[in-house]
Formats: structure tokens, sequence, C-alpha cells
């Protein structure tokens, strides 16, 4: 079973903002295409993954897994973002 996902304030806001679905920042984060460690904080990550809903766009997702969850703190479509190779 996976871990859950819970949001920040900010993350909630987020969402609302930028006319996110909770459902595309889950499937980001328990099935990514692609991983990065984010550079501010090592304790955190990136997970990228396209979102055929927003025409491939790619969404970025900030969190912070642990034992037991896994705490979204940002997420936003990336227009930046590159598959590393």
């Amino acid at each position: 079973m996976p871990k859950p996902v819970r949001y920040t304030q900010h993350a909630e806001t987020a969402l609302i903002e930028r006319g996110l679905e909770k459902e595309w920042v889950e499937r980001a984060v328990y099935e990514p295409d692609w991983r990065t460690i984010e550079p501010r904080d090592s304790s955190a990550e990136r997970r990228f993954r396209s979102v055929p809903e927003r025409q491939g766009r790619v969404l970025r997702v900030i969190c912070v897994e642990n034992a037991v969850e896994i705490r979204i703190i940002s997420v936003f479509l990336d227009r930046r973002a590159r598959r590393p190779e």
C-alpha cells in the first residue's frame, strides 16, 4: 500500500491558483517520469511527470518523503523542465 500524500498549505494554494489536479500530483509522486534532488534542500526531491490533460506539459512536484508519508511542498507546471539524458 502506498504512503499517504499530505499537502502543505502552500501546495493546496498552488493547486487552486494554478488550476492543477491532485490526481496529476499523485501520478507524479508515485510514478514520476524522472526525479532529482532539490538543490536548496537535500531532504526534498523534485518529481516530474508529463500531464496529458495539459498538452503534455511537465508538472514539477517538490516533496519530502519519510517513513510514514509523502509531504507535498510545492507544485507547478515547469516550462523549463527537461528530462536528463
